[in-house]
Parts: structure tokens; sequence; C-alpha cells
């Protein structure tokens, strides 16, 4: 146990001894009147539902023809389409991811080309350093 939760189990137990000590000094009709509360909300209660696990056979997804059992129902054919859905959104959400990355680096890529593009044209350079094979490289390192 952590520290918090026994921290929240000893203020429960102050509270719960603080209770019990304030309940002792109530007067008698206080506590008939309580008790009596409690009784009519008891008697309110809903029943709770239980809930028996279900076991579905092995071949329950296959076509009626397959498993030789009756067709099902539409319900499970709904619950199908949205587990369905369920796993394909993170695929969907994964591949407008990947064309979010393609597009920025593409953009990354096109303002650096400008970028270079820019300072080749605002610099005074000989026509010998645009035809050499290294420049590209300068620039790339210059900037």
């Amino acid at each position: 146990m952590s520290s918090l939760e026994n921290r929240e189990l000893e203020f429960a137990r102050q509270v719960r001894r603080a209770l019990d000590e304030t309940t002792a000094s109530l007067p008698a009709p206080t506590v008939d009147r309580l008790a009596a509360a409690r009784r009519a909300a008891l008697a309110r209660k809903k029943p709770e539902t239980v809930s028996a696990p279900v076991f579905v056979p092995a071949f329950a997804g296959m076509p009626a023809g397959l498993s030789g059992l009756p067709p099902a129902d539409p319900a499970p054919r709904r619950r199908s389409s949205l587990r369905r859905f369920a796993l394909a959104w993170p695929v969907v959400a994964l591949v407008v991811s990947l064309i979010g990355i393609a597009y920025w680096e593409d953009h990354q890529r096109t303002a650096e080309l400008a970028d270079i593009d820019a300072a080749m044209l605002s610099d005074d350079l000989p026509l010998n350093a645009y035809l050499d094979h290294g420049f590209n490289a300068y620039l790339s390192r210059a900037h």
C-alpha cells in the first residue's frame, strides 16, 4: 500500500470513530427517527441486477451455413461494425499523421531550397561558382 492509501484509510477510521462517538450522545428520539429513515430507504432500494457470464460458441462469428447455427439477430452486427470502427480509427489516424508529416517535411525542404536560391541570387558571385559541383555543398554548410 502506498502512503496516500494509508493516509486515506487512517482518515476514514478517524471519521468513523468521531461519528461513533457523536452517535452515542444523540437523544433517543433522534436515533429512532434515523433508524426509521434507514429502514424506509432500504425498503425503497431497487434490487441489484445480477448478470451471469454469457458463453459464446467458438463458431458464433461464422456464417450460419458453415457453423451449423441459425443466423444471429442484427444486434451483434451493429456491435461488430462498431468494433470494426473502433479498430479502424487508429489506422486512419496513423495514415493522416503520416500524410501530415510528409507534407511538413516537403514544406521544410522547399523552404530550405528557397533560402538557398535567395542567397545565391542576392550575393555577388562569379559565374564559375554556379558551375562548380561542390557549390551546393558549400551553400548547405554556410546556411
